[in-house]
């Protein structure tokens, strides 16, 4: 069994594990990190971006005209950091670790999981099965569409391409080469891309047990993150493989987390732990709301940079409650995104999905969720973007919903550039993958306030440990970032994980050989083969039973049937000796251990007597001096030394079986 990781972020995972013939992947997860190092996209023109200065390596040589002027056009330096003026291009899993066009299962656990999915399914020759939970297709769909649609509504002409040479590439400031492969970079994808690669998917229940090539049984059980997320369960017939990805044991509005079919598993597989260890989730959302009250009360803006789906929807939920008891139930609270409206309509569809307190709602009926009511009473107004309707709508002061996190692109760009100079504004943070500070770099020097309100409800270390203990796996396989503190805070020893053995670990670009060998294949019997069988009982309580039959294996699935009968010739034909190897009567086995004594009288019967019994420490040696031969007779093993006389060895053969048991 062998695991390789083409993906270097812990909580975007891609892994492709090989076993019983069998590729299968674990995740496709898009790294947008790379898109920090890009300027932003602006809906409009940016007269502050437009006015960078240019920025060239000081080793250029200043003879290559061609070099200075591509540089000079692709980089900009703002606030001492060294951007690329291109659009911003993403890392996507590794491809040269693996012929990904091999792969025959793609598993997907969550829609943030599934970005890269064009990337594999457009690129590369891949023709396998795509399984994934009915709302992480089209929470994914969402999220791809919403990416497509801000990287395409501001087209740029030309695509930086010089500072990815080598030669280039090396001189450029490191906190522009850190952890960045040019190689791995790509443009995004397209809606043509995203429909075909959706198209491909095959929709999933929960607990739904599903036959990979007759060699593997996949099932995917709630994972408690958010809506549709899942864990999967990978077996064959005497091995389990469990996969944990991004899971949460508290109560939010998914479906709890489902841990009784993850136990006594083979290899356990841990990615996507919480990425704010210190930050508890109410704490933050108490601290969110603390913040949005200060700064609308003085008259200020808050932008709240998003993803259109997940936690956002809590967020609505707190935000309406603080709201109505703060008296601001009349502050505008606006949700900018493409793919706004049919995301809130979603979420109230997939009640099947969600926590029993909210499935309860749908037969009363009402919405699971608030912002359902919120929209009717327009207290929560929905736009596509900022263009249209939105303009005639839009109230200081207001709370603003608007994509992307990462502020490389969408409305949120426009809002950071509207608002960013003015100290009544504030921007908050609440999407736990985003490093807030690296997303407000080219936005410096910046008068609004910032707050990082991480809301991550992804397992602890602690609780990552507890599972570990009560799962009770021989083997725990996770990514080496988890057996350290983190970096921010390395004197908290207490946030990595433990297991007994130690964990096995893995980071971009390596290839495991996980510690599960097989062993045993099961094989059916026929009836008929079966009622054929008499076992003859060798010791009290053991009977054995000598079978000979024909191996069928299809499908991965192996039936043990019974020998097809001999042909009869018809009138005037001769059958062909070796047309009879199938039809052959089955040869007898034999068993038990050789008695010397006896050994020596049958050789006696027949005409060797000039014997002599040696006894070693390990059996017998019997030498037959007329002979020259020698018979080596040890527990399990036999051997006769008869230098080279074929007609003896034979018959001192048949000589020893005589001695032997048979069925």
């Amino acid at each position: 069994m062998k695991l390789f990781c083409l993906s270097g972020h812990p909580n975007l995972p891609c892994l492709v594990l090989k076993f019983k013939s069998v590729t299968v992947m674990l995740d496709c997860s898009l790294d947008l990190t790379s898109t920090f190092n890009f300027l932003p996209l602006p809906l409009v023109h940016s007269t502050r971006l437009a006015k960078l200065p240019s920025w060239v390596p000081k080793d250029t040589d200043a003879n290559d005209v061609e070099t200075l002027k591509a540089l000079k056009r692709e980089l900009k330096e703002c606030a001492g950091r060294v951007f690329v003026d291109s659009p911003p291009e993403v890392s996507i899993p590794e491809d040269g670790l693996l012929d990904l066009s091999t792969v025959d299962v793609i598993l997907v656990s969550s829609f943030q999981c599934i970005l890269a999915l064009p990337y594999i399914t457009e690129y590369t020759g891949f023709n396998g099965m795509i399984y994934a939970t009915e709302p992480t297709a089209q929470m994914g769909r969402q999220m791809m569409e919403e990416l497509v649609q801000y990287t395409e509504r501001v087209p740029r002409t030309n695509t930086a391409s010089k500072w990815k040479e080598h030669d280039v590439f090396k001189t450029l400031p490191a906190q522009l080469r850190e952890g960045l492969n040019p190689a791995s970079l790509r443009l995004c994808y397209g809606l043509h891309d995203v429909n075909s690669a959706l198209s491909k998917v095959q929709l999933v229940g929960y607990a739904q047990k599903l036959d990979v090539f007759g060699a593997l049984q996949i099932m995917p059980l709630s994972s408690g993150y958010c809506i549709g997320s899942c864990n999967w369960v990978i077996r064959s017939h005497y091995e389990k493989i469990s996969y944990i990805s991004s899971s949460s044991v508290l109560t939010t509005h998914p479906q709890p987390m489902d841990q009784g079919l993850l136990q006594n598993t083979d290899v356990l597989v841990l990615t996507g732990l919480t990425q704010s260890p210190t930050a508890n989730p109410d704490s933050m959302l108490s601290e969110f709301c603390s913040h949005l009250a200060v700064t609308v009360k003085n008259g200020g803006n808050v932008l709240v940079p998003c993803y259109p789906s997940g936690v956002v929807y809590d967020l609505f939920e707190c935000l309406a409650a603080f709201l109505d008891n703060s008296g601001l139930m009349q502050l505008p609270v606006y949700f900018v995104s493409p793919m706004a409206d049919s995301s809130l309509a979603y979420s109230n569809i997939f009640a099947e999905w969600l926590c029993q307190s909210k499935q309860s709602k749908v037969y009363l009926p009402e919405a699971p969720f608030v912002h359902e009511e919120l929209k009717t009473i327009s207290r929560l107004k929905v736009f596509p973007s900022v263009h249209g309707d939105f303009s005639s709508e839009f109230k200081t002061p207001c709370v603003v919903f608007a994509g992307h996190p990462t502020l490389r692109f969408g409305d949120a760009v426009h809002f950071m550039e509207m608002w960013g100079q003015s100290k009544a504004n504030t921007v908050i943070f609440v999407e736990p993958d985003i490093p807030y500070l690296e997303a407000l770099a080219p936005f410096q020097p910046l008068a609004m306030k910032a707050v990082h309100c991480p809301i991550d409800t992804r397992l602890s270390f602690q609780q990552a440990n507890k599972i570990i203990t009560d799962l009770k796996p021989l083997h725990v396989v996770l990514p080496e970032a988890y057996i350290s503190p983190p970096t921010s805070l390395p004197q908290r020893t207490d946030l990595v994980l433990e297991a007994d053995p130690p964990p096995t670990t893995f980071q971009r670009g390596e290839v495991l050989s996980l510690p599960i060998k097989r062993i045993y294949e099961k094989i059916e019997i026929t009836p008929e083969l079966a009622s054929s069988l008499v076992p003859s009982e060798i010791r009290q309580g053991v009977a054995v039973a000598s079978v000979t039959g024909v191996l069928e294996a299809k499908d991965n699935n192996y039936v043990l049937q019974t020998v097809p009968k001999q042909p009869t010739a018809g009138p005037g034909q001769k059958r062909k000796r070796e047309d009879n190897v199938d039809f052959a009567p089955p040869k007898p086995h034999v068993w038990g251990a050789v008695q010397v004594e006896q050994f020596v009288q049958d050789l006696e019967k027949n005409g060797v007597t000039d014997v002599k019994v040696e006894d070693t420490p390990s059996g017998h040696i019997i030498h037959l001096q007329s002979e020259d031969t020698l018979i080596q007779i040890e527990d399990g093993s036999t051997h006769i030394f008869c230098e080279g006389n074929e007609e003896l060895r034979i018959k001192l053969r048949n000589i020893l079986l005589k001695c032997l048991s048979r069925f």
